[in-house]
């Protein structure tokens, strides 16, 4: 099974820092593991969700949405 989003997901760590676009979920969970500092709910339940697809058990449908709730909580989301 693909890793790969259907629709990427533009965000932006930093302030000064160019947007990135993720692809797939190995991108997201490299910036949920690097670039979130707050250990929220939010960003646990991305990571999980981003270990059940590299495992195979869930659809990267899954890990992107989660990916999504945990960017906007952290406000770096800049498209969806």
């Amino acid at each position: 099974m693909s890793s790969r989003f259907v629709r990427p997901v533009v965000v932006q760590v930093g302030r000064h820092d160019r947007e990135r676009v993720i692809f797939d979920v190995n991108d997201a969970a490299t910036i949920l593991l690097r670039s979130f500092h707050d250990q929220t709910k939010k960003r646990k339940l991305a990571m999980d969700a981003c270990l059940q697809v590299l495992r195979g058990e869930a659809h990267p449908l899954v890990a992107r949405r989660a990916f999504v709730v945990a960017a906007l909580e952290a406000k770096i989301l800049r498209s969806d």
